[in-house]
């Protein structure tokens, strides 16, 4: 049986030595968000769902997501359907036949369009991976975290399948917006927790936004933290392009900001057994570009 792998001497892992900076899934903006109380194979595609495959071929991230530290078998389950992209959203339903499944119309949900197949909800949904057989220490941070933050923030935080950037663990995701925060501990996770739902980031333990190429998570960052404007919806990246150093353009409020970013190789390793890269991101020449444009 596996137990999955673990990243316990990988040098900086889980102490936020490792630069977690725009780290966050490139991938995905579209999600499924499946409540299956498990136990989970050490990749969710193996588990036979049809309706992770159907997602992930239409383009839509899909995510199995359980109550931290309570189990329950068969119906009725929680369903999100969502998209953090430009304009953030998430629907929620709960269904008691895998049948209801059949009418929700994915390829929309890919578009980033409600498909209005549950409610919208403006409540915010909080991810703790706690994948165990993807790595054992997702489990092994990512458990007592989502425990800790169930017991405060109550029905708003699931334990999640493997979100990506195992050495990070503890990896938190905030929904709708598709927010990455890693190497959280207690303290820490309450910090991004509450500046998530007053409407704001927490750049500290920040990995970046689901769906933007890394260079455009490391521009967005470099933007705040340069303009202290830290409201969830305040900055966007409006373009990045090159292959390497990237030219960038962001705006913040009214002012649109210019720049290039580039990579960065990083001394620490997250070990063997871990495929992912470690470098960073370095952002020069940010300039004042123009006010009230690009908005």
């Amino acid at each position: 049986m596996s137990h999955g792998k673990s990243c316990e001497h990988c040098t900086g892992s889980h102490t936020g030595e490792l630069p977690c900076l725009a780290t966050a899934t490139t991938k995905a903006r579209a999600w499924l968000l499946l409540e299956h109380p498990g136990p989970w194979a050490e990749r969710i595609e193996q588990m036979g769902l049809p309706i992770v495959a159907e997602a992930t071929r239409a383009g839509v991230r899909p995510q199995l997501i359980r109550r931290p530290g309570r189990r329950h078998s068969g119906l009725p389950l929680r369903v999100f359907v969502g998209y953090s992209g430009e304009t953030p959203w998430l629907e929620s339903r709960v269904i008691t036949d895998p049948a209801e499944l059949d009418s929700l119309d994915l390829a929309k949900v890919a578009r980033g369009e409600r498909p209005f197949w549950g409610e919208l909800t403006d409540e915010a949904v909080l991810l703790v991976c706690t994948h165990a057989k993807r790595n054992v220490c997702c489990a092994k941070t990512g458990g007592p975290l989502a425990r800790h933050l169930a017991k405060r923030y109550g029905d708003k935080v699931w334990e999640t399948s493997h979100v990506g950037g195992d050495r990070f663990a503890a990896n938190l995701v905030c929904f709708p917006h598709g927010l990455y925060y890693g190497a959280l501990e207690a303290r820490s996770a309450e910090t991004a927790v509450e500046a998530y739902l007053r409407g704001e980031v927490v750049l500290e333990h920040l990995r970046g936004r689901a769906g933007l190429p890394e260079s455009g998570q490391a521009a967005e960052h470099f933007v705040r933290q340069h303009t202290g404007m830290l409201d969830v919806n305040a900055v966007r990246v409006t373009s990045v392009t090159g292959t390497g150093p990237f030219e960038v353009m962001v705006t913040a409020g009214d002012i649109t900001w210019s720049g290039v970013v580039e990579a960065v190789e990083t001394s620490g390793t997250c070990g063997s057994e871990c495929s992912e890269s470690v470098q960073t991101y370095q952002m020069r020449d940010l300039t004042l570009h123009s006010e009230a444009a690009l908005v």
